[in-house]
């Protein structure tokens, strides 16, 4: 008996090893990025999110990674669910790795199901924003104080409150409940898909504990079934296993992971060429200049690692981000291939870069005066309408620049207030090139997946896939308008939230313009300038044929300028 054990486990162990080392080669097309997580096979007494997954299959771990990559899909498409097809060809992918996955229940978030199951981002503020805004709200006690139980115990009442749904309730009602919960969720992450470590938390908190009822008791779970003894040993012995096998994958994964690593950096040194004229910086002098990655250094973290501030040995302060997410090396060599010749006042200077064995560095000047973002909704910071109207500019000169670069067009991606740097001296610079794509000259698009930001995005670059510079006018058009206006993309604190553009173009038809006014502008701005900027950020978001060049942004926005120190100078 213990030698027909022992060969199982060893079977086990060479299955579960060879499923792992298929997923990272397989063929199959799965329109999600999934990125598997170490399983934590100790959950899984526990983690059935109230029922909803099949809680004898260990899912917990699975699920919470399939939700996680429909909220990055959120962000970037502004969709939610996967359809019938896709959902299948990502789950099969998944089940390279985890043979049971198909039997979690993760089928029962699938679009063309009518309900929630169709909706949009979009859809979901529209209909379901003041739900959004509870969870989110409520679930905030999970960033400050990790796994709270007060903090979960809110976070789970309003959890339960997006579906209204109740135990007398028939089935299908409760299933179109549940989907309702899941598009919120889905939306709420790709909100904060930066901030990782919440959004786990908040993953925990529903995943692991039992939904609260309405008067704050706990309602009955599968994991409140009694266990036979027998059933106890088994389970004890699956998480022996598991063990061993969890070691084995991530000693197999991490070798992986080096491989790829290295592959990156070979096709960095082949495609960038000797006379790039951007130094090697060395891994000491990296260290050195931000005593040693110090957590007091720290300043800000993307989706691909942490960015540091330090000073050089040459005394130049310095902003250093350190690619610590696998799989995004072609963000450092597409940076530095992006940046080795291009130099603008507008744009973020690379001053070097740095390999050494898996760790990359990629070395910015310092914008002392943090990002637009910080700027426009923190509560103790306000811009002028004039600052705004030079920060326009900035931006604009920047990318006219980087659209009639000689060597080829470079588009930019991803415009948003959080890439627009601020410098000492109150100028701003365009950062982040790591989505960005070089065309050849005389081209006018090329193919691609779709990257970027949602709300930012091209609609119409999300339809075709087509990359060219008017995608990067219509990020701009975005931005504009918050510059005017201080708001979010899409804002939560109205009664019925709708993108920002939405809500200009209702104004212009007949509203008073003067209600998309920052209120934190206290109406000091020239209302013929902020007319003359509001047209022109609309013109930006029109059809792809409508929007002006980048050099007419310019062009306006100067005259804007010129309206606005006049009207200035008149009052005075």
């Amino acid at each position: 008996m213990a030698i027909l054990v022992s060969s199982s486990v060893y079977v086990l162990i060479f299955l579960t090893v060879l499923n792992f080392t298929l997923l990272r080669t397989s063929g199959t097309k799965c329109t999600l990025d999934i990125q598997l997580s170490a399983i934590n096979n100790s959950d899984c007494g526990s983690g059935s999110w109230g029922g909803f997954i099949n809680n004898s299959n260990c899912c917990t771990s699975s699920f919470d990674d399939y939700l996680y990559a429909l909220g990055r899909r959120a962000n970037l498409s502004g969709d939610i669910f996967l359809n019938a097809t896709e959902q299948k060809s990502c789950l099969m992918s998944m089940k390279e790795f985890k043979s049971n996955v198909l039997g979690c229940g993760i089928e029962k978030l699938t679009a063309g199901e009518g309900g929630c199951s169709d909706y949009t981002v979009v859809d979901t503020f529209n209909k379901l924003g003041d739900r959004l805004k509870t969870l989110d709200e409520n679930c905030k006690g999970l960033r400050s104080y990790g796994r709270s139980d007060q903090a979960c115990i809110e976070c789970l009442r309003s959890w339960e409150k997006i579906g209204g749904s109740s135990d007398d309730e028939v089935e299908h009602v409760k299933a179109e409940a549940d989907v309702c919960r899941y598009a919120v969720l889905v939306t709420l992450t790709g909100r904060r898909i930066d901030d990782a470590k919440w959004v786990q938390a908040v993953f925990d908190c529903l995943g692991q504990q039992p939904l609260v009822t309405a008067d704050g008791k706990e309602g009955a779970t599968s994991s409140s079934i009694k266990t036979s003894t027998g059933l106890l040993i088994l389970v004890g012995s699956i998480v022996g296993i598991s063990a061993i096998v969890l070691i084995a994958a991530m000693i197999l994964f991490r070798k992986g992971t080096k491989k790829s690593l290295s592959t990156g950096k070979d096709e960095f040194h082949e495609s960038l060429p000797d006379e790039s004229g951007n130094p090697k910086i060395t891994i000491k002098e990296v260290y050195l200049a931000t005593n040693n990655l110090s957590a007091s250094n720290f300043i800000g973290q993307g989706v691909a690692g942490k960015v540091y501030k330090g000073k050089l040995s040459n005394g130049q302060h310095v902003a250093v981000k350190h690619i610590t997410e696998d799989g995004y090396v072609e963000t450092f060599v597409r940076e530095v291939r992006s940046l080795s010749h291009v130099q603008h006042p507008n744009l973020v200077a690379l001053l070097g870069h740095c390999e050494d064995n898996d760790d990359c560095f990629l070395v910015y000047e310092l914008c002392h005066n943090g990002n637009l973002s910080e700027w426009l909704y923190s509560i103790d910071r306000v811009l002028s309408w004039i600052q705004r109207l030079e920060i326009a500019i900035d931006c604009a000169r920047g990318l006219w620049f980087l659209h009639t670069y000689p060597e080829g067009r470079i588009v930019h991606r991803d415009i948003k207030p959080t890439n627009i740097l601020i410098d000492a001296d109150f100028q701003a610079k365009l950062s982040d090139f790591g989505l960005s794509k070089v065309m050849d000259i005389g081209q006018s698009c090329v193919i691609s997946e779709v990257r970027g930001t949602f709300g930012y995005v091209d609609p119409e670059y999300r339809r075709n896939h087509h990359v060219s510079a008017s995608g990067d006018v219509y990020s701009f058009g975005i931005v504009l308008l918050q510059l005017l206006s201080g708001q979010r993309v899409i804002n939560l604190n109205i009664d019925k939230p709708m993108p920002l553009d939405k809500m200009a173009k209702f104004l212009m038809r007949g509203g008073n313009i003067a209600e998309f006014a920052d209120p934190k502008l206290n109406g000091e701005y020239s209302f013929e300038a902020f007319d003359f900027v509001l047209k022109l950020a609309l013109s930006c978001t029109e059809l792809k044929q409508q929007r002006p060049s980048m050099e007419k942004v310019v062009i306006n926005l100067e005259k804007a300028l010129d309206i606005s120190n006049t009207a200035k100078l008149c009052q005075n």
